[in-house]
């Protein structure tokens, strides 16, 4: 917060109280206040309701990208918004986005869904994402609506209201979206989705931005931010995908030496059958060289992959 200027004359927090209290008459023009009188006449502006610190009048002048964004304890920072997209049933997850600090949850949901969904195409799968949960921070009509119209059904809870909802200006498919959201959550397929998103999303959060170090950045630039919290993302999934396939993959999972000399037996076995039956192959053809001449090479006709509906769900937190 010590970078933040003015957008309009450039002066930096110091420069901006001095001006202050010289319109209000406390200071003369030529003079130098402490450090100690410009906290104090702050404190008072903060007891009276004036200290305001709004992203339209202020920026950093060292990363214009970040966000002047208000932390869940009540502390201010310069900040970013991480969200990701899990997968569920395996817990990967498919797209792993940072945005401005100040954009909402509800604005960000379809994007972050159709990334995952071309990620999932890149990688060479055949699923479809049909179904997507999320936090009742992602509910808004519009968002409901353009879901729906993409062929996504929403499992997005309502936000607690002391008033029944009116229909009379919303169109009908509107009122048909949200309606149906609400019947899904009523049921308990709805609720079960929302418990394995409360425990897998948040656990993703706690492997990437605690454990692996990605709550802060030291970095400048949207660009540049994304490209590290991507690399972080991915680290994780190759340590999930180790730990599915070798039953260790984390580095806290070294510590205990019987199960790394079990992981390092299992992948050498793998690579010396590997090569033992390439190196069989190989002895086989140059010792019978005629034998696969007259041979018919002909493709099994493989029976079609019918895709798997994946539960994704995305949401957001503060970094």
């Amino acid at each position: 917060m010590k970078t933040i200027v003015r957008k309009d004359s450039g002066e930096d927090w110091k420069e901006f109280l001095n001006r202050l209290m010289q319109e209000e008459g406390l200071i003369e023009e030529d003079d130098d206040p402490s450090d100690d009188d410009l906290r104090k006449f702050d404190k008072t502006r903060h007891q009276q309701g004036k200290k305001k610190v709004s992203n339209a009048d202020w920026e950093s002048s060292s990363d214009p990208d970040s966000r002047i964004v208000k932390m869940k304890d009540g502390r201010t920072h310069l900040g970013y918004k991480a969200e990701h997209v899990i997968d569920l049933e395996n817990e990967f997850i498919l797209s792993a986005t940072v945005c401005h600090g100040t954009n909402s949850d509800a604005g960000t949901l379809i994007e972050s869904v159709v990334n995952a969904q071309q990620n999932v195409i890149l990688a060479g799968s055949p699923e479809e994402i049909e179904e997507v949960a999320a936090d009742k921070g992602y509910h808004k009509n519009e968002t409901i609506t353009q879901a729906t119209q993409l062929g996504l059904r929403t499992y997005i809870p309502e936000p607690n209201s002391q008033h029944h909802r009116k229909w009379i200006d919303k169109p009908e498919e509107v009122q048909q979206a949200v309606l149906n959201n609400r019947q899904r959550m009523s049921r308990s397929k709805g609720k079960d989705l929302q418990r394995q998103r409360s425990e897998k999303v948040e656990r993703s959060f706690a492997h990437v931005c605690e454990t692996g170090g990605a709550r802060r950045t030291w970095l400048r630039g949207l660009e540049k931010i994304n490209k590290r919290y991507l690399i972080v993302a991915a680290a994780r999934n190759l340590g999930l995908l180790m730990l599915k396939a070798f039953g260790i993959g984390k580095p806290r999972g070294l510590q205990s030496g019987q199960r790394a000399l079990l992981a390092l037996w299992g992948t050498c076995t793998l690579l010396w059958a590997a090569l033992r039956n390439r190196l069989r192959s190989l002895q086989a053809r140059t010792a019978h060289p005629m034998a696969f001449r007259d041979i018919n090479w002909q493709l099994t006709p493989q029976r079609p992959r019918t895709p798997r509906k994946l539960k994704i769900m995305p949401t957001s937190t503060g970094c």
